[in-house]
């Protein structure tokens, strides 16, 4: 299985001494669901930035969608996020006055498609998340859970290879935000990779990979439901698959960081 997310060694380090990375390896497959979790301050936000390509680590390599980052220029790093990563964000980040269908055909605004193909497209999107009937509405005449669906339409429209979801159901009443998480399952079912960065263990834990961050390093990856404080392995498990599905029992490697 190919490899979406390839990250060896990444540090990061801001001015004033303070480091938000401490030599992380993480790799995510085509195809995955995994939860990116930790408190505030343990480095998931800069983990997102690091792997959406909108920041660069100050060591380490980091590989996305077969790229190597470090080898692109800003311009290049631009069009990678266009067309191989899709961002879902809490704050939803919808343009109001405009129609859900218009909101999700703007994530094709680079394609260089023609705007009737971008909004077929866009149409297509929001019939995956269970919107069609909402194509119409503008963001004001939307639920909170409904305006995170046209968010992940639109996010997922370009079909890019790895969608990245920050704290999609901090904004959302439990019903919506469980809603939302049964889409990204079934976004994960269907073949999309897909990581969800969270502060919520209860989030993190509702899906099949779950890598924990403590004090800017990977401190748990585990595979697999957790039962009585025994990982049992998904199924299918094997030479190819990662390190965390190869050994899913938790490990802590946040001592001597």
């Amino acid at each position: 299985m190919r490899r979406v997310v390839g990250l060896s060694g990444v540090t990061k380090e801001y001015a004033g001494g303070v480091t938000a990375l401490r030599e992380v390896d993480l790799d995510i497959l085509e195809g995955e669901l995994v939860g990116i979790v930790g408190p505030s301050g343990s480095g998931k936000s800069t983990l997102l930035h690091i792997i959406g390509t909108l920041d660069r680590p100050t060591s380490g390599a980091v590989e996305i969608a077969g790229f190597d980052v470090a080898a692109l220029s800003d311009r290049e790093l631009s069009t990678l996020r266009a067309r191989h990563v899709g961002f879902v964000f809490q704050a939803f980040h919808l343009v109001p006055g405009v129609s859900a269908l218009d909101n999700v055909a703007e994530g094709l605004l680079y394609s260089g498609l023609p705007r009737a193909v971008r909004r077929r497209r866009a149409a297509d999107a929001l019939e995956r998340v269970g919107l069609a009937d909402r194509a119409r509405h503008r963001p004001h005449e939307l639920s909170g859970g409904q305006k995170q669906r046209v968010a992940i339409a639109r996010a997922v429209v370009g079909d890019p290879e790895l969608l990245l979801a920050d704290e999609p159901t901090g904004a959302l009443d439990s019903a919506s935000g469980a809603s939302v998480m049964e889409l990204l399952r079934d976004l994960g079912a269907s073949g999309s990779t897909v990581a969800v960065i969270t502060h919520d263990t209860e989030i993190a834990d509702q899906l099949p990979r779950r890598v924990r961050l403590r004090d800017g390093a990977v401190a748990e990856d585990v595979t697999g439901s957790v039962t009585g404080g025994v990982t049992e392995d998904g199924a299918g498990a094997g030479d190819g698959a990662p390190p965390a599905v190869r050994d899913s029992v938790p490990h802590d490697v946040g001592a001597g960081a």
